[in-house]
């Protein structure tokens, strides 16, 4: 896989900034596809491991724009792509929010907003299947893509719980039926 330069990494991230309704999760699937399909700067396996390096952190969710920018240009790709990421979005969350304050009781300030709800929405769905079709690739790891779901959206558990547990399941099962491999 060839490498990018610092400028091609801090160009992709600002691109996906600017499309970043619902956070940085919401263009997960977006980034996969430029980082992974389109440019092939990294594996499947090297970005779930980076997103899920960055939701197992404590911080925000974009810390996973800054994990790959490093994986692909160390110190001076995780400072472009945690620029990139942040830095369109910031001036655009901020231009907006002095125009709502302006213009917020408008009608059709209201109905635009609204309608970006289930964009959002949709943007973090495709992000979540994106993650678990990169990181799952038997009916063991499907499985546990389900049951972690259904279990932090049925009970009042923290995630790290699920991570704990997710971690001792792969430990256990590398033992078991990977031989220690």
């Amino acid at each position: 896989m060839s490498g990018p330069t610092v400028l091609a990494i801090g160009k992709a991230f600002a691109l996906l900034s600017v499309v970043a309704v619902g956070g940085a999760n919401g263009v997960l699937s977006e980034a996969h596809r430029q980082i992974v399909e389109i440019h092939g700067w990294m594996s499947d396996k090297d970005f779930a491991t980076a997103y899920a390096i960055a939701q197992a952190a404590p911080g925000p969710n974009v810390l996973y724009a800054g994990l790959i920018g490093w994986r692909l240009a160390g110190l001076s790709g995780l400072a472009t792509a945690t620029l990139g990421m942040n830095g369109p979005s910031s001036v655009i969350a901020f231009a907006v929010a002095r125009l709502r304050r302006r213009y917020g009781d408008h009608g059709s300030v209201r109905r635009a907003s609204a309608a970006l709800i289930p964009v959002a929405i949709g943007l973090i769905l495709a992000a979540g299947l994106t993650a678990g079709r990169v990181a799952t690739h038997d009916l063991i790891g499907a499985a546990l893509v389900l049951a972690g779901a259904a279990i932090y959206t049925l009970f009042d558990i923290s995630p790290l719980w699920l991570l704990g547990a997710g971690g001792l399941i792969g430990m256990a099962m590398a033992l078991t039926v990977g031989g220690g491999q």
